[in-house]
């Protein structure tokens, strides 16, 4: 069972959405928010698996409001603007409904949501393999392809063996939280390294294939301590 909250400036939306989810399986709408601080108050407290979150709101965007959630629960954007797409897309959104949708859109949006979830509950030891949100899908990303992984801006680019980077939406932090510890070290703010790709080490950058890789100061000891054992 998904939980759920919605929040969205107007009243006869939030009904809307409350109404589908009483008539879709497997969500639970625990509360609905005119007001984005309402909202983050219960968050707070009550930490959801989905939301359905509203862009174009007076008080706060939801964009800007889905940035402060770090990590935050899935969230599907419904708005009336479709020229929000692009940057919903950009967050991984799980997907993005333009007002008005119809009840079967909406259970298409939950199914996704319901999809990526079940995925995610695959038990620990199998750290194979990753699910990454990407151009709103679930994307498998097997960890022994997996280079290095760079930062860039608000984005992540995951380098792989004969493959074009994948490019997601999320943080370092979060990466290195789904990557098995013995195989990946973080040798810079800005990377991460899978150890059996490292070809040579002088004195403070790695080589990787053909790129060479900083070894930040404050991450110097943490490496080579890895690295050595």
């Amino acid at each position: 069972m998904i939980n759920a909250i919605a929040i969205d400036d107007e009243a006869p939306a939030l009904k809307v959405i409350e109404n589908f989810c009483g008539r879709t399986e497997g969500i639970h709408l625990a509360g609905t928010f005119l007001r984005p601080r309402d909202a983050l108050t219960w968050l707070a407290q009550s930490p959801v698996d989905l939301l359905f979150l509203d862009i174009r709101m007076p008080s706060q965007s939801g964009l800007d409001l889905y940035k402060t959630l770090d990590p935050g629960p899935l969230v599907i954007f419904t708005t009336a603007y479709a020229e929000y797409a692009v940057e919903g897309f950009n967050l991984n959104a799980i997907d993005y409904l333009l007002k008005p949708f119809t009840i079967e859109r909406f259970q298409q949006a939950v199914a996704k949501a319901t999809e990526y979830i079940s995925f995610r509950q695959i038990p620990e030891n199998h750290d194979d393999t990753l699910l990454i949100r990407a151009d709103y899908s679930l994307i498998k990303v097997r960890t022994a392809d997996i280079l290095f992984v760079e930062a860039a801006d608000d984005y992540l680019k995951i380098h792989q063996e004969r493959k074009s980077p994948l490019i997601v939406r999320m943080t370092m932090k979060s990466l290195v939280s789904m990557l098995p510890p013995t195989d990946f070290v973080r040798t810079h703010r800005s990377y991460i390294v899978a150890l059996r790709r490292i070809d040579n080490v002088r004195n403070r950058t790695i080589t990787v294939g053909d790129k060479n890789i900083p070894i930040g100061s404050n991450y110097e000891d943490s490496f080579f301590r890895q690295f050595k054992g």
